[in-house]
């Protein structure tokens, strides 16, 4: 026969055992959803792997880890990139769009930071958002669904 303690013992260990199983499931439910099709990282080419991480971090905060001389890989926090120098820059393809809570005070960080504004801020269905240009030449946007915080 079981007592009091053994039956508590029991139930506490049954619960461990759900509990564990539940995260199980959740973690591999999460996986499943994100699936393999997804962008997963960022490369652009440049002139100046320095160049544009001091442009990059003065104007995002981003942090960059080096791969030798001619290759570093940026992290802002959600998203991994790269920046490769040795290429011909080319410029133009898809539009790689950021997201900034507080837009004015982000385009003037842009701009601090040495970029140029390609189209200033402007409204659209569920934001507002203004495009600049990086130190090579690369077009990016910045958007937010906040009113101006000016």
């Amino acid at each position: 026969m079981c007592d009091v303690n053994c039956f508590v013992l029991f139930v506490h260990s049954a619960l461990v055992a759900w509990e564990l199983s539940a995260r199980v499931v959740f973690v591999l439910q999460q996986e499943m959803q994100v699936g393999k099709e997804r962008i997963d990282y960022i490369e652009l080419n440049v002139a100046d792997t320095g160049r544009s991480k001091q442009f990059y971090g003065d104007a995002f905060g981003w942090k960059f880890t080096d791969y030798g001389p001619h290759y570093t890989e940026f992290d802002d926090g959600r998203m991994k990139g790269g920046f490769a120098a040795g290429s011909q820059v080319v410029t133009g393809g898809p539009l790689v769009i950021l997201y900034a809570e507080h837009l004015e005070k982000t385009l003037e960080q842009v701009t601090s930071a040495g970029g140029s504004i390609a189209k200033p801020i402007f409204e659209f269905p569920g934001g507002r958002r203004f495009h600049f240009r990086d130190p090579d030449g690369h077009e990016l946007a910045v958007w937010s669904d906040k009113p101006n915080h000016l």
